[in-house]
């Protein structure tokens, strides 16, 4: 079971690379599963076994790097280190980020990213708290995720010109008081 698992892994991963070879020439709304499936060497018939389309591939991989990025929070990981991890590997990947955050079409990872992010921060509070997040709580922390996704991607458009480090202590610093509270209180500042 697990090798059919790690292939599936891996040729996902094979796919995220070339998609990100079509993306040093062409922008994602206009990347096709064909140019994505012969950048990769292998058929569309494997591409849609493994994504529903090329927004779902995106994502995929995005969500591995946030995942991974973020993985060790609250176990003596703050939200500052996954922070500056999560920006590093964007530094390191900037193209793939550039084009995917430029794109407006179906499962923007902008929209993508908000979501993933806003689970993460809530299922965490829930975990470590052992409650649910209160209305108030639930709106400070989805006016914190939106405002975070915007900066990062002014940032990855060098907008906003700063070190992965000082990105993530920023977007520390910018947290609502409340939701600083709840978070210091459960050892993720």
């Amino acid at each position: 079971m697990c090798k059919e698992e790690c292939k599936s892994e891996e040729m996902k991963y094979r796919l995220a690379e070339a998609v990100k070879v079509c993306m040093k020439t062409t922008s994602v709304e206009k990347i096709t599963v064909k140019e994505i499936v012969d950048a990769c060497g292998t058929t569309r018939q494997t591409f849609y076994r493994h994504f529903q389309d090329k927004y779902d591939l995106v994502n995929w991989y995005f969500d591995k790097i946030l995942l991974e990025s973020f993985e060790h929070m609250g176990e003596g990981e703050t939200i500052y280190e996954g922070l500056v991890k999560k920006f590093q590997y964007i530094q390191k990947e900037k193209l793939f980020f550039k084009m995917a955050f430029k794109s407006d079409d179906q499962n923007c990872l902008r929209d993508h990213d908000f979501e993933l992010i806003l689970a993460f921060y809530s299922d965490r509070i829930q975990e470590k708290s052992g409650k649910p997040l209160s209305e108030d709580l639930k709106f400070l922390l989805e006016m914190y995720c939106q405002g975070s996704i915007y900066m990062t991607v002014q940032w990855v458009f060098g907008r906003v010109k700063r070190t992965p480090e000082e990105l993530a202590a920023d977007l520390v610093k910018a947290m609502p008081e409340e939701l600083a509270g709840v978070f210091e209180g459960l050892d993720l500042l």
